[in-house]
């Protein structure tokens, strides 16, 4: 199931960091909480200031709002880290701040999110590729995973570009020549083949061997029914129709995808010896 980056343990966690005034105006919060639509669940009068409910609250009452009703709770906790990044919320090194921050990630990740050192929230999905810092084009189809997990289309698309990406680059790093018109299914065949991947490439003569050998297949399925799929229901292709797939079941071709794509980066590391 998709889950929303809100929870009655989030809106705590959130607040306490706002606690005895500390972060953004309360004009600024204002803003952000109209901008995503939960304007009125905290409102506060800025022409008379006095008795009005603290920062802390605010933000309880209105992420509370958003657990209530959670169309629009990404754009309203992005915004809210938004600003807390700006004021410098996650840099600092005190005890409480600290706190707050390891309070704050044990609460996402209850809701299968990650909130980064850096204060950033994303689908704990993508969260398990490492930074691919020489590929940039992964970086970007990475990114753009963590943010689409409600329009199945763009996650199908996005994790076949993915994947498609991966096998050119561990091409590009063993300099196995590849033409622009080479088929996805060649392109895996000439990545996996170079990593040894390939399932005859298994020993059958050793304990295991049969067993790894159906999971290297299976592995190699993934990224082939991942193509087959953003052929059929993703981006791309001048598809206009509405996608049939839900968005539950494309996150579980994006969990898969990545899974595939982290194995492969991570042989590919190894072998090179960057690990």
């Amino acid at each position: 199931m998709v889950r929303h980056p809100v929870s009655r343990e989030i809106a705590a966690t959130l607040g306490s960091f706002v606690r005895g005034g500390a972060g953004p105006y309360h004009r600024v919060l204002t803003e952000v909480f109209e901008r995503a639509g939960y304007g009125s669940a905290a409102p506060y009068d800025h022409g008379n200031p006095y008795e009005q409910p603290s920062k802390e609250k605010r933000i309880r009452q209105t992420i509370m709002a958003a657990v209530r009703s959670p169309a629009r709770s990404r754009d309203l906790v992005e915004g809210i880290l938004s600003e807390y990044r700006a004021h410098g919320l996650f840099d600092e090194d005190g005890n409480d701040a600290k706190r707050n921050h390891r309070l704050a990630k044990a609460a996402f990740a209850r809701v299968s999110w990650e909130l980064t050192e850096g204060g950033e929230a994303r689908p704990l999905s993508v969260s398990n590729v490492n930074t691919v810092a020489e590929r940039p084009a992964i970086e970007d189809q990475l990114d753009r995973l963590r943010r689409a997990i409600d329009d199945p289309a763009l996650m199908l698309g996005t994790a076949k570009e993915m994947l498609e990406s991966t096998a050119k680059y561990v091409c590009e790093a063993f300099t196995v020549p590849y033409r622009e018109n080479t088929s996805f299914s060649e392109l895996w065949h000439l990545a996996r083949d170079r990593l040894s991947l390939l399932p005859q490439h298994v020993d059958l003569s050793k304990a295991g061997g049969k067993e790894l050998r159906v999971i290297l297949q299976s592995s190699w399925s993934i990224a082939e029914m991942t193509n087959q799929l953003r052929n059929y229901e993703g981006t791309g292709h001048g598809r206009t129709l509405p996608t049939a797939i839900s968005p539950e079941v494309a996150l579980l071709v994006v969990r898969e995808a990545c899974s595939v794509t982290e194995f492969v980066l991570e042989t590919l590391h190894r072998q090179m010896g960057r690990s």
